[in-house]
């Protein structure tokens, strides 16, 4: 496996490395401190960035590498030079490129050209590297037998609700993504292949549209912001009409497991998709889970470059 296009690419013992590894990097940072010495990573984004730039930077900075960060109008893309001719350049200048952007096809054209692996660090179509770490922190908070619970997802069914759906289905879980009927549910494709990679791994994939009823017993509720980069603000208000069901409230809360947590990708807008009272609670983990951003880019970046990832 040389690239991490999509969260579909990874199989079950990919996962497991990868969280075995970041849980390593997150008790020693500097524990795998010359792996990438004398290396370069590309870090290519063509959508603003908090946490995935500030963990790529630190990820490539922790295993020895020099992170070079490219913004979108610093290549000569903008000037019509191919992606194809783009790929074949960054590898040979650096030993892997990460890249944050709109269109999946652009990532995939990157990955099919570069001899170098290419991380997805957010398309519009999905979002592995979030993924990665909401797992370990699942795993943190419930260990590894998640037998008996249910992971919630709740909002607009976007890149996040793809992943969560696809990965959940990886790791043999119960995963629900409750969404609006519609435009704002998650694509039906991607609902299939999640289906079917749960029917090999012993996972439940649901899509809901009744947030009452996923809500109840779930040990995890997960939102994320209902207005995403690239989404035309001349729907703003049908949308957050059509969402507004769906908002974490401690109502909705309360019907979940005593042992819940509740989980953001983030950043997040308090009293929109989630009660401040909900996201500030005591259940709420959602500063170690933008903490393992960097251990598990960390983690891919140390196990693509040596190729240790097999896929599916």
């Amino acid at each position: 496996m040389k690239d991490l296009l999509r969260t579909q690419d990874l199989s079950r013992d990919d996962v497991e490395l990868l969280l075995e590894t970041a849980a390593a990097f997150a008790e020693d940072p500097l524990r795998s401190k010359s792996a990438l010495a004398n290396k370069s990573i590309a870090i290519y984004m063509t959508k603003p960035s908090t946490r995935t730039r500030l963990s790529s930077e630190t990820a490539v900075a922790h295993l020895g590498g020099t992170p070079i960060f490219i913004r979108g109008d610093e290549l000569q893309l903008g000037r019509g030079e191919t992606i194809a001719d783009t790929a074949k350049i960054i590898s040979g200048y650096c030993s892997a490129l990460i890249i944050r952007t709109f269109a999946q096809a652009d990532v995939e054209e990157l990955g099919a050209h570069a001899s170098i692996p290419v991380i997805n660090a957010l398309t519009d179509d999905d979002h592995p590297t979030q993924l990665l770490a909401d797992w370990l922190t699942i795993r943190e908070n419930f260990g590894k037998d998640i037998s008996g619970r249910k992971f919630v997802y709740l909002g607009d069914g976007n890149n996040m609700s793809h992943a969560w759906l696809i990965m959940g289905a990886i790791m043999g879980a119960h995963v629900v993504a409750a969404t609006p009927s519609g435009k704002w549910a998650p694509n039906a494709k991607v609902v299939e292949i999640a289906k079917n990679i749960a029917a090999n791994s012993g996972g439940k994939v649901e899509v809901s549209h009744d947030p009452e009823a996923a809500s109840k017993d779930a040990s995890v509720l997960y939102t994320d912001v209902w207005m995403s980069m690239g989404d035309s603000e001349s729907e703003r208000d049908e949308k957050v009409l059509a969402l507004s069901p769906f908002a974490v409230t401690e109502n909705l809360f309360s019907l979940t497991k005593k042992d819940s947590i509740f989980m953001h990708c983030l950043p997040a807008h308090r009293g929109e998709e989630v009660e401040a009272s909900v996201i500030d609670g005591p259940r709420s983990v959602i500063w170690r889970e933008a903490y393992h951003r960097r251990t598990t880019i960390q983690s891919l970046l140390f196990h693509l470059t040596k190729g240790d990832l097999k896929g599916n």
